[in-house]
């Protein structure tokens, strides 16, 4: 079990039952004990069920190294005191699972447009992780609340958007103090990636929501961007 973030995994097993209507599978007690008192036999055993019933949980793996973008995310949201936190693009979790695990006590929002990866994520809030909520919505069209975050981050999203101006603003109404954005910082292959974001381009786009104060940084081919409200 020490390859996985293990009381995600066990959440988002827990989850699944349920939502496929097996929660019988699971004796009551490891069905809604806390994660925090589970053992790690009864860990394994809710593990065990799950993959026996086709739950696909693979994306709760640790990996050895965290990639360093979100390395470089996870250190500067460290130095802030961040308290509440909205992930735009959730996705498969490369940056959220390490994030929750580290910052336990930031209330967390998750918003994709995606169904199976909200579907994922709400698994892990119905098993058990309660400081996160997750919102099916498009950061584009989102009508979430005006400073309803400390940060919004937005990494390896905008790249994808086809109204990127607007995606900004909102992720500016959104946050109370940061938007950080990560996007590559080259050409590629992949066709879903509509826009290339140099810093001049997100410098515009912030000034047009009216933010000016912005950073970068950069790593591995990826651009690092930190826009500071007010």
């Amino acid at each position: 079990m020490e390859r996985y973030y293990t009381h995600f995994a066990v959440a988002a097993a827990r989850g699944n039952l349920i939502r496929q209507g097996k929660q019988q599978l699971l004796p009551a007690q490891l069905l809604h004990l806390p994660l925090s008192q589970l053992t790690t036999e009864q860990c394994q055993q809710i593990l065990d069920v799950a993959h026996q019933n086709g739950v696909k949980l693979h994306h709760f793996k640790r990996t050895n190294r965290l990639l360093p973008r979100v390395t470089k995310v996870l250190g500067f949201l460290k130095g802030i005191g961040v308290q509440s936190l909205v992930d735009v693009g959730s996705g498969r979790g490369v940056f959220l699972l390490p994030f929750i695990d580290e910052f336990t006590w930031v209330s967390v929002t998750s918003l994709d447009i995606l169904d199976k990866r909200v579907d994922m994520l709400q698994d892990m809030v119905n098993g058990g992780v309660f400081n996160l909520s997750v919102v099916k919505a498009d950061i584009s069209t989102t009508s979430l609340a005006s400073s309803s975050a400390d940060v919004v981050t937005l990494l390896e999203v905008l790249e994808h958007i086809p109204n990127v101006q607007q995606a900004v603003c909102n992720a500016v109404n959104i946050a109370k103090h940061y938007v950080v954005v990560t996007v590559p910082s080259k050409e590629d292959d992949n066709p879903e990636h509509i826009h290339l974001l140099t810093k001049d381009r997100l410098i515009e786009l912030f000034a047009a929501a009216g933010v000016h104060n912005i950073s970068f940084d950069g790593v591995m081919g990826h651009l690092v961007a930190i826009a500071k409200k007010g």
